[in-house]
């Protein structure tokens, strides 16, 4: 894919933090009066979530990846506190000779990623004693706005162009099969958190939502269609989008957000 445009994933920035916020509530770690923390941001965008990370662990060493250079860009310069480093999150591992992360937090990230079966006990399996994987993936493919892009994606005008976009991001796997794999003998697991919210974001219009939507999920459909038809699809979309999110008693349109929780610790 093309690089990931910060400020159009900004645009919407209380939204997108706000689970980000709701999955580091529930992590059960505190600081240590002996050592400083060691926090790894996985697929840290543009720094919203990595500076709710700062802000709770105060003298931490808090490390963002990510494989977007625009995005670190803009994490730098949020937070120049913070490490930043460019890396790919399927097969990020600590650097050979760091201490063994404190907590692995990985927000609307591994979604992207494929292979859940081995990555998430692999991730559980670096961390300290005590620590915690600390998990959250939109679990949203079923709903209007992403059965929507797929259908407008195997029009005959656009479907030459778009591939296999719907690939490009991995279709997650059910709740239970997390729990299973996190709590399964031999982990080493004390205890594991696993929950669904679905939050229902006030959206102005369905440009609106168009516009959320094309900072992440439409991406992929759209970057490689020619100039004329990002246009004609876009519409086409949007025109779908406003069928399928009717106007609420204030005008606003009530976005359905799906997202699933992971939250493991480690026996000391």
């Amino acid at each position: 894919m093309q690089d990931w445009n910060p400020a159009l994933y900004l645009r919407f920035a209380n939204e997108r933090t706000r689970p980000a916020a709701e999955l580091l509530a529930r992590v059960p770690l505190v600081a240590q009066p002996d050592r400083s923390l060691h926090v790894v941001d996985l697929g840290c965008g543009p720094g919203n979530s990595t500076e709710l990370l700062v802000e709770r662990f105060a003298g931490a060493q808090v490390l963002g990846i990510d494989n977007s250079e625009a995005m670190l860009e803009a994490a730098r310069q949020l937070l120049p506190q913070a490490r930043f480093a460019y890396g790919d999150i399927a097969t990020w591992a600590p650097e050979a000779g760091q201490p063994a992360p404190d907590l692995i937090y990985a927000n609307a990230s591994l979604q992207w990623v494929g292979g859940h079966e081995q990555l998430i006990p692999r991730l559980l399996s670096t961390l300290a004693p005590g620590g915690v994987l600390a998990v959250q993936m939109p679990d949203n493919r079923e709903e209007p706005t992403h059965r929507l892009m797929r259908e407008v994606a195997s029009l005959p005008q656009f479907a030459p162009h778009i591939g296999e976009a719907d690939k490009v991001r991995t279709e997650i796997l059910p709740i239970r099969a997390y729990y299973d794999l996190l709590a399964a003998p031999g982990r080493g697991v004390q205890s594991v958190d696993v929950w669904h919210t679905v939050y229902q974001h006030p959206m102005d219009s369905a440009a609106a939502i168009v516009q959320w939507l094309r900072g992440t999920g439409l991406k992929p459909f759209v970057e490689g269609l020619p100039a004329g038809l990002q246009a004609e699809f876009l519409a086409e979309y949007e025109r779908r989008v406003d069928a399928a999110y009717p106007a609420r008693a204030d005008g606003k349109r009530l976005l359905a957000f799906p997202r699933l929780f992971l939250v493991a610790q480690r026996k000391p």
